[in-house]
């Protein structure tokens, strides 16, 4: 714990993005009426069934964030600092548009085609999870921000992790319009913000850039 504090300090102080914004995004979540929300909606989320099959690709988001984050932290501190400063960008960018324009979907199933333990499941998430502040989706950015700093990071940047984690972050992407937590609308609408944050802290796709260093000890 002492070598972290001692060699980690920049990495830690980072961190201090999590609460701050979280502090937004509940503030965001229940200052507002349901009245204030423009629902999203498309006709290709008509053609897209409920599937709760997409259950574990949907939680393991969560999963795929806290990884990424300890891996780099520890093993790829400049594949961290640049990850970081992408949740900075694309999360302030997309908590700004969640404030000037609220967004619901009305997507959710009234009852399951099926009963099981994961439409189980998933009937506590909706209860959990409000319906509002959806476009652009925070599950598809964040994918992508985790999926940038693997990709940046020593260990993760061969071709094998490269491969699994960019499956990953699509099946999460689709998880997130299957079991109706999003329009398609929402994914496609989270495109332009990576682009907008990859520009800002990656620079341009075919601009010769350095990685940045990750020595173990650094």
């Amino acid at each position: 714990m002492r070598w972290l504090f001692q060699n980690r300090k920049k990495e830690l102080l980072m961190l201090l993005f999590w609460p701050i914004y979280l502090f937004f995004f509940v503030f965001l979540e229940r200052f507002k009426t349901m009245a204030y929300y423009t629902p999203v909606r498309c006709a290709l989320d008509d053609l897209i069934p409920f599937c709760e099959y997409f259950l574990p690709a949907y939680f393991a988001w969560f999963v795929f964030m806290a990884g990424v984050h300890l891996y780099t932290i520890f093993r790829a501190p400049g594949a961290y600092r640049k990850m970081l400063q992408f949740f900075c960008v694309t999360f302030g960018l997309t908590t700004v548009i969640y404030f000037l324009w609220p967004t619901c979907q009305e997507l959710r199933p009234e009852t399951f085609p099926r009963s099981n333990l994961m439409t189980t499941i998933v009937g506590w998430l909706y209860l959990l999870d409000t319906p509002t502040n959806v476009c652009p989706s925070l599950h598809v950015i964040g994918s992508v921000a985790a999926l940038l700093g693997a990709w940046w990071a020593n260990g993760l940047n061969r071709p094998l992790p490269r491969a699994l984690l960019t499956i990953l972050t699509v099946l999460i992407s689709l998880s997130t319009v299957f079991l109706k937590q999003h329009s398609a609308v929402d994914v496609f609408a989270a495109l332009p913000v990576c682009a907008i944050g990859y520009l800002a802290v990656y620079g341009l796709p075919w601009q010769k850039r350095r990685k940045p260093a990750d020595p173990v000890d650094a």
